[in-house]
Formats: structure tokens, C-alpha cells, sequence
């Protein structure tokens, strides 16, 4: 008897296979990005879903797969699992309201996603990812690089941290200081000023874990 589990793991062993994060393979079959997010797993009630048999189809399309490469994943547990998916959004989004709660988590279901085959190195299941765009943050950061962000991780003096404030700027950073009243934080770019801010005007912090470049 299939599962949901076997077919989803399918979805994401294609995806794997062909280069493609689940979003990625997606958007190549024509379909919605967040199709195969883990939030579209489960339905409001609680109950695990179904992919669709429509969306079965239009990725195999897309890849060039046969519905027996397909139940090949499904019945292979020798096959390598892809590495876990974590969200991931542009820092252009990251100011506009709907992607993080109050704390600084990713929320909400319109988040891209990637493959992080770090993600099990590090104590936070709330991980998630950012894209950097623009040249604010050169040299140490360039357009189109992908910054692992820890919410969870508490930072400290020296870290390279992304900053929100309750104004919706959102900010990499590396943190000299913090206390009760203020946060100082030193731009990664020499042509742009250190910052300090009330901590009454910081909606939160996070600690870069990572960088792909």
C-alpha cells in the first residue's frame, strides 16, 4: 500500500535527481513554486495530502521521467533522500509583512524553497534562507548569494547577524554590541555607516549561519 510519505519522498528524490529543489522542479512543470512546500503536505484539518495526480504528470513532463522512474523512487529506499528543504526569500521580501512572526520565524506559505545539505549540523528547525540582491553588502556578500539565517541561535559580539526593524529595514550586519537599551551593529560595507538602534525599534535578530557563494 503507497503512502503519502512514499509519494512526496518520490516528488522530492525527482527533484534531487534532475537539479531541482521541490519548488524548482515546480516551477519547471508549469506549476504554482509553493506546490510541493511542506505546508501544502497537510491539508487545514490536519490530515496528510495527496500530491495530484495532474501535478504527477506535469513534472514527469517536464523532466522527461517515465511513471516507472517514478514508482523506481517510490520502492528504492537505497536511493539517497535529498537534502532537507528550507525556505528561502529575497531580501527585497523580507521587509514586507506576511513572511516572519513576531519573533523572527519564517511564516506563512509563500516562502520559495531551497536543499540545505548542512541542515542537520545545526540545532534549529526553523532555518531559513535569504538571497542577497543589490551591492550593499560588498565584498563580504554578493547579489545573488544565499545566506542561512538561525533564528533560534542567540547572537553574539563578532556574529554577521540580519536585523529587522519594526519599520520593515531589514539589514546584514555584523554585531559589536548589545544591551537592555540598544543594539550597535558594523556595516559589511565600508561605503555605508555603522548603525546603533533602540532595541525598541528592532522587530528582531538573527544569526547568519552560513554562505553560499
Amino acid at each position: 500500500m503507497l503512502t503519502h510519505e512514499q509519494i512526496w519522498r518520490a516528488i522530492d528524490r525527482l527533484a534531487n535527481l534532475f537539479g531541482y529543489s521541490p519548488s524548482g522542479l515546480a516551477k519547471q512543470a508549469g506549476l504554482d513554486p509553493t506546490s510541493f512546500n511542506k505546508s501544502k503536505r497537510i491539508s487545514p484539518d490536519g490530515k496528510p495530502r495527496w500530491p495530484s495526480t495532474e501535478s504527477v504528470s506535469r513534472v514527469l513532463g517536464a523532466t522527461g521521467a517515465t511513471m516507472t522512474d517514478f514508482l523506481g523512487l517510490i520502492n528504492d529506499d537505497s536511493n539517497k533522500a535529498p537534502a532537507p528543504a528550507i525556505p528561502l526569500i529575497g531580501f527585497a521580501q523580507a521587509g514586507a509583512q506576511g513572511f516572519f512572526d513576531e519573533q523572527g520565524y519564517p511564516d506563512g506559505d509563500s516562502w520559495d524553497e531551497i536543499n540545505f545539505p548542512e541542515y542537520n549540523k545545526y540545532d534549529d528547525d526553523n532555518l531559513y534562507a535569504l538571497q542577497v540582491s543589490g551591492d550593499s553588502m560588498e565584498p563580504l556578500y554578493r547579489e545573488g548569494d544565499i545566506l542561512i539565517i538561525s533564528p533560534k541561535s542567540t547572537p553574539r559580539s563578532g556574529d554577521r547577524v540580519i536585523v529587522k526593524t519594526t519599520g520593515g529595514e531589514v539589514m546584514a550586519k555584523e554585531l559589536v554590541k548589545q544591551n537592555n537599551s540598544r543594539i550597535e551593529i558594523k556595516s559589511l560595507n565600508p561605503s555605508h555607516e555603522n548603525r546603533e538602534i533602540s532595541q525598541g525599534d528592532v522587530a528582531w535578530i538573527a544569526r547568519v549561519l552560513w554562505v553560499s557563494q
